[in-house]
């Protein structure tokens, strides 16, 4: 009998390797950079992936006011909230978001890129994004990727 086990490991919250990434947004396209941000929340860049568990990394996203977004969409694209009173639906383009509050655009971007459940929900908290290029997560010393790299 052989002695080598083929059994599939099943990753779980206390068994998952989660490292701290550090993205830099300069330049990245907001849809390409979102997909590829989500692909390692998610841990499907890992050889232990595991489809209902959190085993991907936490993501530190630098420079999320540099973002760009291709063709007219700056200017066509919206997104819409809501007040919670009647009456209360507003539109904002990418362009005003951009100026207000650039998180919010990239943070709506990698959230519609996650699994719309409970784990979807667990996963958007490992995401950190700021603005400028200082980030609060120098004690848990980030390994810079470049996301050209990816997929």
């Amino acid at each position: 009998m052989n002695t080598i086990s083929y059994k599939t490991v099943s990753a779980n919250k206390q068994t998952a390797d989660k490292n701290w990434v550090l993205v830099d947004a300069e330049g990245q396209t907001l849809g390409r950079l979102a997909s590829k941000v989500a692909y390692i929340l998610r841990g499907k860049n890992k050889t232990n992936f595991t489809p209902h568990a959190d085993c991907g990394d936490n993501v530190v996203i630098i420079n999320a006011g540099s973002v760009r977004l291709s063709g007219s969409k700056v200017e066509s694209k919206e997104y819409v909230s809501h007040t919670g009173f009647p009456g209360g639906q507003r539109f904002s383009t990418p362009k005003e978001l951009l100026q207000k509050q650039p998180i919010k655009v990239v943070e709506n971007a990698v959230k519609g890129m996650l699994p719309k459940n409970r784990l979807g929900r667990d996963l958007f908290r490992n995401l950190y994004v700021y603005e400028g290029a200082d980030h609060n997560q120098e004690a848990q010393q980030p390994k810079k990727i470049d996301l050209n790299t990816i997929k």
